[in-house]
């Protein structure tokens, strides 16, 4: 089993309402960092958040980043 490259990575919010909060995610099935999140907040409530372009990598050269970069885009109520 190959334990070099992971299905999960971390999503960093930089900014917005949950700046400085980090999300465990999943990739894409092609292997891609998700272009973006959309995070259930309250009750009716969504923070939408795009991929920014931070990356961090582990030490063991990964093509896959263990850390993305999320801007806040907007909040959606439903």
């Amino acid at each position: 089993m190959d334990t070099s490259s992971t299905s999960s990575y971390t999503a960093k919010l930089i900014d917005g309402p949950l700046e400085g909060k980090t999300v465990a995610t999943v990739f894409l099935d092609t292997g891609d960092p998700r272009p973006r999140l959309e995070l259930n907040a309250e009750k009716g409530k969504r923070y939408i958040y795009t991929r920014g372009s931070g990356l961090e990598f582990s030490a063991n050269d990964d093509d896959r980043p263990t850390a993305v970069e999320y801007r806040f885009i907007e909040t959606v109520f439903d």
